[in-house]
């Protein structure tokens, strides 16, 4: 039986998909599937289109969010693979931007994701037909907790969806770290630029001290009230190695919350937080998040 959908669900679907500024929705496409196992591994398509994998205006992660009273984190996960409901970007918002300041085209094989970083690139399978096709995921939603992702018309035809559909989803690491790596890499050098320290003529009896890029920032042990967070990760000894190499940022320990072993730089005063983020943006390519007394804030507000 065919359903007729009012305008008013339209428009609350419109609304879902793109409002990012929206930390409460109660658009749903109806409920959500329960887990299953995953499939197999199968061989990645060739990524003829360039767009997959060119340069994007900005890598974006993003701070902590909620939907209604589920909270969600973005975060860097490159073993991401889940399985669960999508549904279709409507194509009203052709043209309009993404949360990473590209473009969306449906004509395009473009995603969104709650967490992921933007762009991401994954393989998207229909667990209905085995049919699968390659996305780039280059925008923040869906805003409703009963889908993992909307797809582009495109993607959503490309692998037998004229609706919602359960699919897996798996991040692709190699082509995922690629379109990264292109982004900052695009992006890098004007970063880069601004932490040049100025060296003052200096007395001829008197060496002249090398300049100095973008050096990390020492912080000294001090009781403040913001953190700072720098990755999360399923694994316990990923994040104590990165734990450690941050050392060099403050005072950076592993908080374990539910399945996830986060790191974060701890007891940072505002002036402190403000250069730790700056030091991490353009040292190491990371999009930080910032908490003040343990509640998200955003990174910039200070």
């Amino acid at each position: 039986m065919k359903k007729i959908v009012s305008l008013a669900v339209l428009t609350a679907v419109l609304a879902g998909c793109a409002d990012l500024s929206t930390t409460g929705n109660n658009t749903s496409y109806g409920d959500g599937f329960g887990e299953e196992p995953l499939t197999m591994d199968a061989p990645v398509q060739s990524l003829n289109d360039s767009y997959l994998l060119a340069p994007a205006p900005k890598y974006y992660i993003g701070t902590a969010y909620k939907v209604d009273d589920v909270q969600y984190i973005p975060v860097e996960d490159m073993t991401y693979n889940q399985t669960g409901v999508v549904g279709i970007i409507p194509t009203e918002l052709n043209g309009t931007k993404t949360s990473n300041g590209e473009v969306f085209d449906i004509n395009q094989m473009v995603a969104t994701s709650k967490t992921l970083p933007l762009p991401t690139i994954a393989r998207v399978t229909n667990l209905d037909n085995g049919q699968s096709t390659v996305v780039r995921i280059n925008n923040r939603g869906p805003f409703v907790n009963t889908r993992l992702m909307d797809l582009s018309p495109a993607a959503a035809q490309k692998i037998g969806l004229n609706g919602q559909g359960k699919v897996q989803i798996q991040v692709l690491s190699e082509q995922s770290m690629a379109v990264k790596n292109a982004t900052l890499g695009a992006t890098a050098p004007a970063a880069v630029e601004t932490s040049v320290a100025v060296v003052e003529p200096q007395p001829v009896a008197q060496p002249v001290q090398p300049v100095q890029v973008a050096e990390p920032v020492a912080v000294a042990p001090v009781s403040g009230d913001y953190s700072v967070q720098v990755a999360a990760f399923y694994a316990q000894d990923s994040a104590d190695s990165l734990a450690q190499r941050m050392k060099t940022y403050g005072d950076a320990v592993v908080v374990n919350e539910g399945d996830m072993f986060k790191v974060r730089i701890v007891n940072l005063d505002a002036a402190q937080a403000r250069g730790v983020i700056d030091a991490l943006r353009n040292n190491e390519g990371m999009a930080p998040g910032l908490l003040k007394n343990g509640r998200w804030v955003n990174a910039d507000s200070i």
